[in-house]
């Protein structure tokens, strides 16, 4: 038994120094090959980036587009090294197109999430910092990946939406800003211009309150109890909830500062003493 392994071993090992013998310089050569394909791929990834840099192209495009360019020369290299030792590259592309198209199908979702990413990198309908508004969800954009899109809101919360719920949809865009609206009521007998002017420099006042677009204020409607004045203020998104209480505070103590009556909800009830039984 042990003799037999003995010349099994010694099969291989001149089956294996044939090969060597054989194939040596092929060998060296593909080494070679494989090394300078390396050093080649990752100094023309490299110069892609930097051209896609200078040229201020997206951070996100430009990593992937160098990345994709080292992989496929780095895959070329290796079928060339593979060859030069006398190993046919046949089956392994086989192979990878067999796998290539399991890996597709099974990773469909996910490839469409990419390629809707390039299509938002590329064509920029928005930003990072913008917001915006896409199937109900809005916020500012935190973060845009390849795969999803990271919105944060009012209340600080991170809101991830896969790319390809974004491309092809309607896509409301107020870059950095939203648009806040409040309304006060005031007596009838109160003057509305002194209350509008009021509200004004309360908006004029307050830091967080963007001066383009312009705030508006008028009045809204003529209701039951009273004039609702109605006032509308752009501000930073991820400032809205506190720039919208402070505002609320200020407009309600310079309404009340100036006594202007702020009307309590009213009926006029008509009793008829004539009516009979």
């Amino acid at each position: 038994m042990i003799s037999s392994e003995i010349e099994q071993f010694e099969k291989y090992y001149t089956m294996l120094t044939e090969y060597l013998v054989t194939y040596s310089m092929q060998i060296v050569g593909a080494i070679l090959i494989l090394i300078l394909g390396l050093w080649v791929a990752k100094k023309l990834s490299n110069l892609v980036a930097k051209l896609m840099a200078r040229h201020n192209v997206d951070v996100t495009l430009t990593s992937f587009v160098s990345n994709v360019v080292k992989v496929l020369l780095i895959v070329m290299v290796i079928v060339i090294a593979l060859g030069k030792i006398g190993i046919s590259v046949t089956p392994f592309v086989a192979a990878i197109g067999a796998a290539s198209l399991g890996a597709g199908l099974a990773l469909q979702g996910m490839l469409s999430n990419y390629g809707a990413g390039l299509a938002i990198i590329a064509t920029r309908p928005f930003v990072v910092g913008d917001t915006i508004e896409v199937k109900g969800v809005s916020g500012q954009v935190k973060t845009i990946e390849l795969g999803y899109t990271i919105l944060i809101d009012e209340e600080k919360v991170e809101i991830t939406i896969p790319n390809k719920h974004i491309v092809g949809e309607i896509i409301h865009n107020s870059f950095s800003y939203s648009l806040v609206k409040g309304e006060i009521d005031i007596a009838y007998t109160a003057c509305a211009d002194t209350a509008v002017s009021l509200i004004e420099e309360v908006l004029k006042a307050h830091d967080q309150v963007a001066q383009n677009p312009l705030s508006q204020v008028g009045i809204e409607r003529f209701a039951d109890s009273g004039v609702t004045i109605s006032y509308r203020y752009w501000v930073p998104t991820t400032k809205i909830i506190e720039t919208k209480l402070a505002i609320n505070a200020g407009v309600y103590k310079a309404i009340n500062g100036a006594e202007i009556e702020i009307p309590f909800p009213q009926r006029v009830v008509t009793i008829n003493n004539n009516a009979h039984l």
